[in-house]
């Protein structure tokens, strides 16, 4: 019932910059906390960043912590995630999820089991 379309992935050069984006449809986007997760070959899908619908609350992965800043416009139903300063590691499928049962209303949840919806992935590839 709710669809996430995440776009604005690529090729990029170390050292560069990029911004998806998350389009959520479906059901409605209120009190949902958003996530990003992301997945290399071979590697287990992590955690990258998380805010909360009402009063913006964020985590991060320490990896990202400093280069990366998550956002949303609820009233656009997208949630945005501006990748800066990008590393070789940062490639990966990115996935945007939706935590539509959230367990704390101020601080997101960083387990992806927590997640309910989930997109299809955008891929992100940084050359070094």
């Amino acid at each position: 019932q709710v669809q996430l379309v995440e776009s604005g992935g690529g090729l990029v050069q170390a050292g560069g910059s990029l911004r998806l984006s998350c389009a959520a449809s479906g059901r409605t986007f209120r009190s949902y906390h958003m996530g990003w997760f992301r997945q290399a070959p071979g590697k287990e899908r992590e955690f990258v960043t998380a805010i909360t619908w009402s009063v913006g609350g964020t985590r991060y992965a320490d990896s990202v912590k400093g280069r990366f800043t998550i956002s949303r416009d609820n009233a656009k139903n997208t949630v945005y995630l501006q990748m800066n300063s990008l590393k070789p590691e940062d490639t990966a499928v990115y996935y945007c999820a939706a935590d539509t049962q959230p367990l704390l209303s101020t601080i997101p949840s960083m387990a992806a089991g927590q997640y309910d919806y989930w997109g299809r992935g955008t891929q992100v590839t940084v050359s070094s």
